[in-house]
């Protein structure tokens, strides 16, 4: 597939280094040659120093002969002016484009069609941001959660600890716990590294737990691996912007909410704003530890940390649970931050990188891609994949799950099949139209993954209208 990025930022990158091993052609479009030397030197990527919106720029990047273009420079404006080129002089066929300010997006059925401005997919980060702390605070206990199946099946990820029912005892116990209900561990890591997984692997206090189950069962499950946490009543969030304001809004309705927010005008207008709701503004340093104290910071369940600092998010969630906080939330952009957080001292961190580009991937990926998330700060990934196809044409359809050969790293997780979820088992057998879930250990095998799951061209010769 040919592709255009534009923007080597943070997310532009990202995306280039998830896309340039799935056989994909990219080219990267930015005003810093700096950046794109970089990049250029460690893959084999077409790169153009210029304004991304310049139609001389997207000339040079041969906009004619791409398929897709990506905008996600740090500018709303350079993305929609380019993806209005990209249509009206370079006729791509799918454009998309990263759109921050609510002010457009408020707006977004009556400005992004054919008729005004041509993007086809439109990703906003912080409403994605927002959306996956929302999930996690409904979920105590998990570090990790994405949907699949239109939000049917979850994906958790979560730490077994000292106390939980399943410390010391085999995978297959889990069933025994939970009276049967569909539940499927899929992925072990200790110390870190994935270890083999079986119906036999015990689980020891300190692993991390990569399981599926259906979204009602989550909670159920999480409490077998560690204490039933009680749920959250009391939290505060660290930063009155667009992320803080939006997470005040949603977690309001059914929890008691602070907003701590450092310049005193911006407070202010926060009180105004929120005056006819339950929320309370403070003005404050989120580091100042008295009026931490005075705010019972020992009484927070949870501190969610969402300033545009990093620095002001890390240190302030560290001090508040070193004063008796139960859980923190952490917004980090800079990703290499992520690797030098422990977890002993800030529970869960959240990636603007990772959510945003588990949002372009589910957006470009063919070959009956859905839903695609990233894992483990974008080291794993789940992926939901519809079969096409028939027993002649597929090597993968009318065959039980044990007889298919599976690349490495790559873990059937569960089926959708109608209006059922089915647990991956070995002799299940995979039939035209299922929704697969996949867990992905090992990224650069999904080529090979989508190689196996695609069906001969020939199908496609007898069902042009069933091809992407």
């Amino acid at each position: 597939m040919n592709i255009i990025i534009l923007g080597a930022g943070v997310i532009g990158t990202g995306l280039a280094e998830y896309l340039i091993n799935e056989n994909n052609d990219i080219t990267l479009v930015d005003t810093n040659m700096e950046k794109l030397t970089a990049i250029q030197n460690r893959y084999d990527i077409k790169v153009v120093n210029g304004f991304a919106s310049y139609p001389a720029t997207l000339r040079e990047a041969d906009a004619a002969n791409a398929e897709l273009v990506v905008a996600v420079t740090n500018s709303d404006e350079t993305n929609m002016l380019a993806c209005q080129f990209c249509y009206s002089m370079f006729h791509v066929p799918q454009k998309i484009a990263r759109i921050q300010n609510n002010e457009y997006l408020s707006e977004k059925a009556t400005l992004f069609n054919d008729a005004a401005i041509p993007i086809d997919s439109i990703i906003a980060p912080e409403q994605l941001i927002t959306n996956e702390i929302v999930s996690l605070v409904e979920y105590p206990g998990a570090n990790e959660i994405s949907e699949f199946s239109k939000g049917r099946l979850g994906m958790v990820g979560v730490t077994a600890y000292y106390g939980g029912p399943m410390i010391g005892h085999p995978v297959k116990k889990l069933h025994q716990f939970l009276d049967n209900i569909p539940v499927k561990v899929i992925a072990i890591y200790r110390q870190d590294h994935a270890i083999p997984t079986s119906e036999n692997t015990v689980v020891e206090a300190g692993d991390e737990i990569y399981f599926v189950a259906a979204k009602g069962y989550v909670r159920a499950v999480i409490s077998k691996f560690q204490k039933l946490e009680s749920p959250f009543r009391r939290i505060m969030i660290i930063g009155g912007n667009s992320i803080g304001q939006e997470l005040a809004k949603e977690l309001s309705k059914r929890y008691s909410v602070k907003i701590v927010e450092t310049d005193p005008i911006k407070a202010q207008e926060l009180s105004k704003q929120f005056a006819k709701s339950s929320v309370a503004i403070f003005n404050s340093a989120p580091s100042n530890s008295d009026f931490l104290a005075e705010e019972h910071i020992d009484k927070m369940d949870l501190v969610i940390s969402v300033t545009e600092k990093d620095e002001t998010n890390i240190m302030s969630a560290m001090l508040a649970k070193k004063l008796g906080a139960r859980r923190s939330i952490v917004l980090i952009s800079k990703f290499a931050y992520i690797s030098l957080i422990k977890k002993e001292t800030i529970d869960i961190i959240i990636s603007p990188r990772e959510a945003t580009i588990s949002a372009l991937l589910t957006n470009i990926r063919h070959n009956g891609v859905g839903t695609v998330h990233t894992f483990r700060r974008g080291e794993s990934e789940g992926l939901e994949i519809r079969l096409v196809g028939d027993i002649k044409h597929s090597a993968v359809i009318g065959r039980k799950i044990n007889e298919i050969a599976f690349p490495p790293g790559i873990i059937v997780a569960a089926i959708s099949r109608d209006d059922e979820i089915f647990m991956a088992q070995g002799d299940f057998v995979l039939r035209n139209n299922d929704n697969v879930i996949f867990y992905i250990q090992d990224k650069k095998n999904i080529r090979e993954l989508l190689k196996l799951t695609t069906p001969k061209a020939t199908f496609f010769n007898r069902h042009p209208e069933l091809q992407k």
